[in-house]
């Protein structure tokens, strides 16, 4: 963000978000769309492979676990459904077992 708001000639005094610096240069955060994708692709490896059997269980959230007081945490998986756009943890898991 730094090297892009040097280009630009933005004074760090200068209110200016990072999404608008992103914006001006025709760029998007490449960190969080690399992150995004590993994990849809661990997913897909996960549930693709035998080897794995008691990991698709605890994804899909199949293993008894204790509550705890307080607010629940997003799941991993209500993660990669919103950034997939899929609702449907079926079909998801469904899209994941095919490769192609």
């Amino acid at each position: 963000m730094w090297a892009f708001r040097c280009m630009l000639a933005i004074s760090w005094t200068r209110e200016v978000s990072n999404e608008e610096v992103l914006r001006r240069v025709n760029q998007r955060r490449e960190l969080l769309h690399t992150i995004n994708i590993r994990k849809v692709a661990y997913l897909e490896h996960v549930l693709r492979h035998e080897r794995y059997e008691l990991l698709p269980l605890i994804i899909m959230r199949k293993v008894a676990e204790r509550k705890v007081v307080g607010l629940s945490k997003k799941s991993w998986l209500c993660n990669i459904r919103e950034w997939t756009g899929i609702t449907s943890a079926a079909e998801l898991f469904r899209l994941a077992k095919n490769r192609q």
